[in-house]
């Protein structure tokens, strides 16, 4: 398993629409994704999931991947997250 840790930098935290694309680029993975906030953890493959935490802007949220491809999934994801101004 691999993991990431960021913080949320868009000042809208964590919203629908680079949820979506967080969501589009985790499925095109086999490794299983998550997104932890808090005691919580949501598959990254289920939009309703990450809507439900409700991440604020400041948060500090990981990803983790695991499975045959998770080192390709994390770093994509990771890329995904600067892109979308989402975090760092």
């Amino acid at each position: 398993m691999v993991e990431k840790t960021f913080k949320i930098t868009s000042s809208d935290g964590v919203h629908a629409r680079p949820a979506t694309v967080l969501v589009q680029n985790a499925g095109k993975y086999a490794s299983d994704s998550n997104l932890h906030y808090k005691e919580k953890a949501v598959n990254l493959k289920s939009i309703m999931g990450i809507m439900s935490l409700g991440i604020p802007s400041g948060a500090e949220v990981k990803i983790t991947a695991e499975g045959s491809d998770e080192q390709e999934a994390i770093e994509h994801l990771a890329t995904t997250m600067k892109n979308e101004g989402l975090g760092e």
